[in-house]
């Protein structure tokens, strides 16, 4: 029988030797960037788990810190907030290796004091997707087009759910001229994404964008989507709520009208 993975607390310092959501170059910029963000938020109250296999490879993560400090357009205060939580590896899935990581989290909240654990999914890309959150115990607390979902599980029955921010298109339109590429270090791999979808913007289609850099929790619950961390805008257009390579940005451009 395979041995399971076992689930560990991270420190800062963890960051330094373990793969970043899969990157492993540790002068890949994005990299850097994320861990200067981890090491600013440890001190709000960050917190992030790990699997790791019995030979030391990591192949899960969740990553989640108080609702106030979200980077997501959510209001969520008074609860635990997950960024991320991924799994790897074929061999370990479906062993109820998300749902161990979940309770992690849940434990962690009701230790302090918490109203309960809050999570935004999508059937898309770049979240992980509700049924892992529905699977055990959450609840659908809220929706967001085009297919987000806010997600519950409380531990204060009475607490009033967390929400959406909502106003998505209002605040579009602050981003009416041009394109616009919001970006932020709370991923890891949106440093790159960005960087080539500016450079082909320029180059291929005479577009400089403009690049507007998420630089605090309020920043991200005030962004134009619910992903908040990656979006961009033409003319007010929504074209990418969430990162795309170059390729995809490509794809985006031959679409449209004119």
């Amino acid at each position: 029988m395979t041995e399971m993975p076992v689930l560990v607390d991270l420190q800062p310092a963890d960051f330094e030797t373990l793969p970043c959501c899969g990157v492993k170059n540790t002068l890949h910029e994005g990299r850097r960037r994320k861990n200067c963000w981890l090491e600013t938020h440890f001190g709000m109250g960050l917190r992030a788990k790990a699997l790791l296999t019995p030979d030391n490879r990591q192949c899960g993560y969740i990553e989640y810190l108080p609702g106030e400090y979200a980077w997501r357009g959510v209001d969520a205060a008074g609860y635990l907030f997950i960024h991320c939580i991924w799994t790897f590896f074929r061999r370990y899935q479906h062993r109820g290796l998300a749902g161990s990581m979940l309770q992690g989290c849940l434990d962690d909240a009701r230790r302090s004091g918490m109203k309960g654990v809050a999570a935004v999914a999508r059937e898309g890309p770049w979240c992980a997707g509700p049924a892992v959150f529905l699977a055990n115990g959450f609840e659908v607390a809220d929706a967001a087009p085009p297919d987000y979902r806010l997600l519950v599980r409380k531990l204060d029955p009475s607490a009033a759910n967390p929400s959406f921010k909502n106003g998505w298109e209002k605040k579009l339109k602050k981003y009416n001229r041009g394109l616009t590429l919001i970006r932020s270090n709370q991923c890891p791999h949106v440093a790159k994404l960005a960087a080539e979808i500016a450079e082909a913007a320029e180059k291929e289609y005479g577009l400089k964008p403009r690049i507007v850099e998420l630089k605090s929790h309020h920043d991200a619950q005030n962004a134009p989507t619910p992903y908040a961390g990656f979006a961009l805008i033409l003319d007010g257009r929504l074209l990418a709520d969430h990162p795309v390579s170059r390729t995809r940005f490509r794809n985006i451009m031959r679409k449209l009208p004119g």
